[in-house]
């Protein structure tokens, strides 16, 4: 178990998939490696990830104060993979509207990954708002090999790339915060919620 991860929550080193989740939808999450042309990049992961920390953020002028942030380890290059995002997998039938740890993982389908109880390091990123210029990570579609000839879509995140001016060339620098995001409709959704 990473350290400072939270009592109460599960950590998983894989999805948990909704018994309630069709064949159809499983199979789009599911796929064979034989279909998949072989220059599609396949990851191997597992955690507890050396390349990140969990850490109680204490600088008081931090909107998440007292509460926990993701943290490189070591330098994050540019375009680099991170660590994926888990959490139970589920469609729209099992939506919690009251977390704020849900990820799409396929919007066509209505499929998303909500890490709100149980997930992996991934679960602690904060957003760049209040705290940083930008975001420093991004969510990116990745597939995974699980063995036996199956691969699985996943959400991973990634650091930034250098970008077209260059200005991110340095990456993640060790010790500095993991920060993506979180996207206009998760903030439209939090001030609906308090007005």
């Amino acid at each position: 178990m990473p350290k400072e991860w939270p009592e109460g929550t599960t950590y998983l080193r894989a999805p948990s998939y909704s018994k309630k989740l069709t064949k159809d939808k499983l199979n789009t999450l599911l796929l064979s490696k034989a279909v998949l042309s072989p220059k599609e990049p396949i990851l191997q992961t597992r955690g507890p990830y050396a390349n990140v920390k969990i850490a109680v953020i204490s600088n008081a002028s931090h909107p998440a104060h007292g509460q926990h942030g993701l943290y490189a380890t070591q330098h994050l290059p540019p375009d680099s993979f991170i660590l994926p995002y888990l959490g139970f997998v589920h469609d729209q039938t099992e939506l919690d509207e009251t977390s704020d740890y849900d990820l799409s993982l396929d919007r066509e389908l209505g499929i998303g990954v909500d890490a709100s109880k149980m997930g992996n390091e991934a679960r602690f990123m904060n957003d760049y708002r209040g705290i940083s210029t930008g975001p420093n990570a991004e969510f990116r579609d990745v597939l995974v090999d699980v063995g036996f000839g199956i691969v699985e879509k996943r959400m991973g995140v990634f650091v930034l790339s250098t970008g077209k001016s260059g200005k991110r060339a340095k990456g993640i620098g060790r010790g500095e915060e993991i920060l993506i995001n979180y996207g206009k409709g998760f903030w439209a959704e939090r001030k609906s919620v308090t007005e």
